[in-house]
C-alpha cells in the first residue's frame, strides 16, 4: 500500500461542472454520491446563490467562497482516461481488464473536498455555443460555465493498496496534459501538469 501526494497545475481554464440550482443537483448527484449524506453534503456546497442562473453550472465552495473539486471527480478522471488508454498498445492500462473496479476497490483519493488555489487570480465564467442535431433540424443553445484560470492548483493524496499501480497512476496523470477534468475538456479545457511525491512513513 502507498501513499502518493499529487499537486496539479492547471495548464488551461477548468470549467464548474456542477448545475447552478441546488434542486436539480439535488437530484442528478443522488445518482453519482455513494450515500444520501454525502448528497446532502454536495448540495450543501452549492451555497443559497446558487439559484441565479439554472442554466450555469459551477464550483462547489467551501465556507469561506473557495471552490473545491470533490473526491470522485479525480477518481472518474483515473477511470476515463484507463478506459480510453486500454486501447492503446503499450500501455499499462491496456493491461487492466476491470478498471473501473480497480479505482472503484483499491484506489482511493483524499480530501474529500480538494481546495482550488487560484493564486489570487478570480473565478471567472465561460461562454459557448451547443449544437445538437435533431428531428427538427440543428438547434443552438448557449451554455455557461464558471472558470478557475490556467494557473490554478490544487493537492491532494492518492492511496494505492496495490504497490504497483502507482505506475497507473503515473500513466493517467501524464495523460492530463492532453485532456483534463471539468466541463468542456473535450475542447482541451482543464488540462494539467502535475508532480506526484510518495509519502513515506504515513499511515493509511
Amino acid at each position: 500500500m502507498k501513499r502518493i501526494h499529487v499537486k496539479l497545475t492547471f495548464t488551461e481554464d477548468i470549467l464548474g461542472t456542477s448545475p447552478n440550482n441546488p434542486e436539480l443537483h439535488h437530484d442528478f448527484i443522488a445518482s453519482k454520491a455513494p450515500d444520501a449524506q454525502k448528497t446532502e453534503e454536495e448540495v450543501a456546497a452549492l451555497g443559497v446563490s446558487a439559484v441565479e442562473e439554472k442554466g450555469m453550472t459551477v464550483f462547489p465552495k467551501a465556507g469561506d467562497g473557495t471552490p473545491f473539486l470533490y473526491d470522485y471527480q479525480i477518481r472518474g478522471f483515473f477511470k476515463e482516461i484507463c478506459g480510453a488508454m486500454k486501447g492503446i498498445d503499450g500501455t499499462k492500462s491496456s493491461k487492466v481488464k476491470a478498471h473501473k473496479k480497480k479505482v472503484d476497490n483499491t484506489i482511493f483519493v483524499e480530501p474529500r473536498e480538494i481546495m482550488l488555489d487560484l493564486h489570487g487570480m478570480k473565478v471567472d465564467n465561460c461562454q459557448r455555443p451547443l449544437r445538437a442535431s435533431g428531428p427538427m433540424g440543428e438547434r443552438t443553445a448557449l451554455a455557461n460555465s464558471e472558470v478557475c484560470p490556467a494557473g490554478t492548483t490544487c493537492e491532494f493524496d492518492v492511496l494505492c493498496m496495490v504497490d504497483g499501480d502507482t505506475a497507473l497512476l503515473d500513466e493517467w496523470l501524464d495523460y492530463g496534459k492532453y485532456k483534463g477534468i471539468g466541463q468542456w475538456r473535450n475542447s482541451g479545457k482543464g488540462r494539467f501538469t502535475y508532480s506526484s511525491q510518495e509519502l513515506k512513513g504515513v499511515k493509511s
